[in-house]
Formats: structure tokens, C-alpha cells, sequence
């Protein structure tokens, strides 16, 4: 039984928006799962989807599984019990999530104390043991968001979202707003702990080489779609949609030859999600749409290897769907 399990899930804010429309995915026992896509495409939907995050004027359709059980049939009891205990979230900006006038220490403590009915000693004694545990000293607990540096914030956060053992975590961007080499360091203290804790992640992020590096799998996202799905390395050295292919290409690996010359972003913008275009969404930006493309409605298919693909010139043969032959 997987983790999680995303059966047809559709998201359409207030004014009629459909933000997420119709996706499929689903996460195993200790795997990693990336999501990709440009800001508007639905992967912050999703993660808010998944814990019932969303706000009351969004209409969601389909199911959300959570050990087979779905999200949206719980009471608000169960649904307080999952969240952290069985799911958790770290946030894309830390400084803005955690509490800028209480001690860290306290802010990780609160949902153990909330959730394992434990004495303060021994929630404390926990604390420390995830601060440690995320590559910071005990000591730190005692200090205020302000006194911590944006990576530190960020194991903070990552500690926060440990505390009650989950299996599940969801990571929504959260080296977005990192330099280099501090988004190195958490990137690797994700992957260790999930191999050490045996946890399965969803990883959100618009860089495919960063998702490249730490995912099992990776499903791509434009308009509120998946348009690729597959293994993390293969999508991003062989993508099988034009999307993709331009998302990898933003995003070159230093001294690789078949990089030199990839295109540095796309023109234009994602459409609006209240305002689409025909056929494939895709179809008004892509360097290889055909007239078809802007009347056909395409839908994931398999182009092998356990890979699928929403491009109807997925699997020409000769093709490049960076636009060259």
C-alpha cells in the first residue's frame, strides 16, 4: 500500500480557478517523489491538498490516501491526530512559519507535548535529540528565529516537522530562498534522514537538477496537469516532454557538452488557470507544437521504461524537444 495516494485530485479556488485538474500520483514506502513546475502550476495546491490546508472557498474533487485512508472523509479529530503524528509540512519560508517571539525549543516541543502526552522533561530531551539529529547543537533551543541564519532557520523547521515521527514529509521548496552551498547542506541532511529514518518524501522545487539529485521519481507539472512522470535522472537527462526539457535546460550541469547550448527559459508565461488555451496547454510556447496541438487534448501516455508523457510528439524517433533536430 503506498503512503500516499492522489486518485483524480481536482482543486478550483473561488471565481471558478482550477488550480490542480485531475492528478494522479502516488508515493511508496521510503521514496522520494519530486514536483516540478513554474510558480502557478499547482504543486503548492497539492501540498496544501494533502493535510486539508486549502481554504474553505476551494472545492476539491477526487481522493486524497493517507495509508489508504482518505483525508477528506476524516473528522477534524482525526485529522488533527494525522497531521504531524502522520504527515507534516516544511514550509518554503521559515522565518514567515515559525513564531518570531518564542524560543525554538518550545515552538518544536509544542506538537510533542500535543501529540505523545509526554512530561516537559522528557519533550525537551526530544527536542534536543532533533536538534542534534538536523545537525544543530541542543543548546540552540534557547534562542529566538531572529538569532539563527536562513539554513539554521531551515533545520529548525526540518526539526519541527520530525518531532512527532511522521512517515510522511512533504517539503515545499524549502531551499528556495538559500544560497548555494547552504541549499547543498539541506538538500543532503534531507536525503540522510530519510534513509535513516526509513521516511518517504514529496519534494516541490522548480529545478529539475535539484529533484534530480535527491528524487526516486519525479512528476512534472503546467497548468495544474502532470505532463511527465518517471525516474528523477531519466527526466532530467532525457525528458519526454518539451516542458521538461526546458525546465532541465533553465538549469545546466556545469562542464556537461549537452548543456552548452540549451535554451535559459521559455518565452512568455504559464496561462492563467481561469483562462486556458485549447488542446494542449503547453501548445502556445512550445518550440515543436504542431497545428493538432492546439486542438487535441492530450493525456499521459507510457513512452517506456516506466515513463509517461502528455506530448502527442513524445515518441518520435530523431526528435529533439528542445525545439532541434
Amino acid at each position: 500500500m503506498s503512503v500516499l495516494e492522489l486518485r483524480d485530485l481536482r482543486v478550483t479556488y473561488a471565481g471558478d480557478v482550477p488550480a490542480v485538474r485531475g492528478v494522479d500520483l502516488s508515493v511508496a514506502a521510503g521514496e522520494v517523489l519530486g514536483i516540478a513546475g513554474e510558480s502557478g502550476c499547482g504543486k503548492s495546491t497539492i501540498t496544501n491538498a494533502v493535510l486539508r490546508l486549502l481554504p474553505r472557498s476551494a472545492e476539491v474533487g477526487g481522493q486524497v490516501l493517507l495509508d489508504g485512508e482518505d483525508v477528506y472523509g476524516m473528522s477534524f479529530g482525526r485529522l488533527r491526530a494525522v497531521r504531524w503524528a502522520q504527515a507534516s509540512i516544511v514550509f518554503q519560508g521559515a522565518l514567515h512559519s515559525l513564531n518570531a517571539v518564542q524560543r525554538i525549543g518550545r515552538q518544536i516541543a509544542e506538537p510533542i507535548l500535543l501529540h505523545s502526552k509526554v512530561s516537559r522533561r522528557e519533550a525537551d530531551k526530544r527536542v534536543a535529540e532533533l536538534l542534534e539529529q538536523v545537525g544543530l547543537p541542543a543548546r540552540r533551543a534557547r534562542d529566538y528565529p531572529h538569532q539563527l541564519s536562513g539554513g539554521q532557520r531551515q533545520r529548525v523547521m526540518i526539526a519541527l516537522a520530525l518531532a512527532c515521527g511522521p512517515r510522511l514529509l512533504i517539503a515545499d521548496e524549502p531551499t528556495t530562498a538559500l544560497d548555494v552551498m547552504v541549499q547543498a547542506q539541506v538538500l543532503d541532511l534531507l536525503s540522510s534522514l530519510v534513509k535513516d529514518l526509513g521516511l518517504s518524501m514529496v519534494l516541490i522545487s522548480h529545478d529539475l537538477s535539484v529533484l534530480g539529485s535527491v528524487c526516486d521519481r519525479v512528476a512534472v507539472m503546467y497548468a495544474g496537469r502532470v505532463v511527465e512522470q518517471g525516474p528523477a535522472t531519466a527526466v532530467f537527462d532525457d525528458p519526454r516532454h518539451p516542458y521538461s526539457a526546458a525546465l532541465a535546460g533553465a538549469f545546466p550541469r556545469i562542464g556537461d557538452e549537452r548543456f552548452r547550448y540549451s535554451p535559459r527559459g521559455l518565452p512568455g508565461d504559464p496561462p492563467f488557470p481561469g483562462d486556458l488555451p485549447g488542446g494542449c496547454p503547453f501548445h502556445p510556447r512550445c518550440p515543436i507544437a504542431v497545428d493538432l496541438c492546439a486542438t487535441t487534448e492530450v493525456t499521459l501516455a507510457g513512452v517506456g521504461d516506466g515513463r509517461t508523457s502528455a506530448c502527442l510528439r513524445a515518441t518520435e524517433r530523431g526528435l529533439d524537444l528542445r525545439g532541434a533536430r
